[in-house]
């Protein structure tokens, strides 16, 4: 009896110690891991501007490649773009037949017109002068009365003819002297003005083929090959701003306590085992999936989440994009 009782009281024993420590274990885990705060992790972005041309053409040569820095003004790309080419020879040859005509227009008629014009008011001149005296001699003789009424007036009527004439033929040499009419220079002049412009949109396009950077920063991206063809603004390449640095973290609404524009916190960096301090310039939710309503008769209540932008104000060298950043939800704020 006595073994049986000493076996018996052993198992309860060894029942109440595995209670024991079950208990034990499931409190240490209590106390370890639910008060463990929770982490919100984040990660570095930059600015990004993609180059790309405003003309077709067929890649002639590659000047940089993924991860060079450039800064602005640098030669990325060359492009081969022969129709624009012979755009710019139909353009050229439109505008120098636009000058001649204006030059045309502001020069007038030629020595020789303007010479032949004088000849011929010259000419009608002197049959003006013959016409008027003829005309005298009869009025002279019609008053006498030997000349007869008819003649008289046949004598006026070619006087006045020939004064026309002279008149006629005065007009047509001012008009070889003074060129074309204001009208003519004008619309002349415009010609050449949109020739002109035609010329300077085809260089413009010209200048499309040779791509060079227009901030600093570093290739991240190089999309073609050389000889391969690229529409009109397809991307050739992508250049990261790397100066316009930037975290976004995804933070559920009740780990935010407070935080607001302006704010400042720390974040740790994993890649540098460093602390960095951030300011936030941007909170906006990310939509509508996570709307405030009662989930449950007890009243718990879904919670939206929130996309959280902040910049760096302690300078770390080497920082580039996609690095991790982990802050503690309780140290979100300051």
């Amino acid at each position: 009896m006595t073994n049986k009782t000493t076996q018996h009281n052993n198992i309860l024993l060894a029942t109440f110690g595995f209670a024991a420590v079950v208990v034990i274990v499931g409190v240490i885990g209590f106390l370890t891991f639910g008060r463990t705060p929770d982490t919100i992790q984040g990660e570095i972005e930059v600015s990004e501007y993609r180059v790309s041309s405003k003309v077709p053409g067929r890649i002639l040569e590659l000047r940089v490649q993924e991860g060079d820095y450039v800064k602005v003004g640098d030669t990325l790309a060359i492009l081969d773009a022969p129709d624009i080419e012979a755009k710019k020879t139909q353009a050229m040859g439109a505008e120098s037949a636009a000058t001649a005509l204006n030059a045309m227009a502001d020069n007038g008629a030629r020595r020789e017109q303007v010479q032949g014009a004088f000849e011929v008011w010259q000419q009608a001149k002197a049959g003006l002068e013959i016409a008027e005296k003829s005309y005298g001699r009869v009025q002279r003789l019609f008053d006498e009365g030997v000349m007869s009424a008819q003649k008289r007036d046949e004598a006026y009527a070619n006087y006045k003819a020939m004064k026309a004439q002279a008149q006629a033929a005065k007009s047509q040499y001012d008009m070889a002297v003074a060129g074309a009419r204001r009208e003519e220079r004008e619309a002349a002049a415009a010609q050449v003005r949109r020739a002109k412009g035609v010329v300077e949109e085809v260089n413009s396009y010209i200048d499309e083929t040779v791509q060079t950077a227009q901030m600093e920063g570093e290739v991240s991206d190089v999309y073609p090959k050389i000889g391969e063809l690229v529409g009109s603004g397809s991307p050739i390449m992508s250049i990261s701003i790397m100066s316009d640095q930037w975290g976004t973290f995804n933070v559920r609404e009740d780990q935010l306590n407070g935080l607001k524009v302006g704010d400042i916190f720390t974040a740790y960096c994993p890649a540098f085992n460093k602390n960095i301090r951030m300011k936030v310039y941007y909170i906006k939710d990310e939509g509508s999936y996570a709307v405030w309503k009662a989930t449950k008769s007890n009243g718990q209540y879904d919670l939206k989440t929130f996309e959280v932008k902040a910049r760096p104000i302690d300078k770390l060298d080497g920082l580039r994009p996609g690095m991790s950043l982990i802050i503690k939800s309780g140290k979100i704020k300051e």
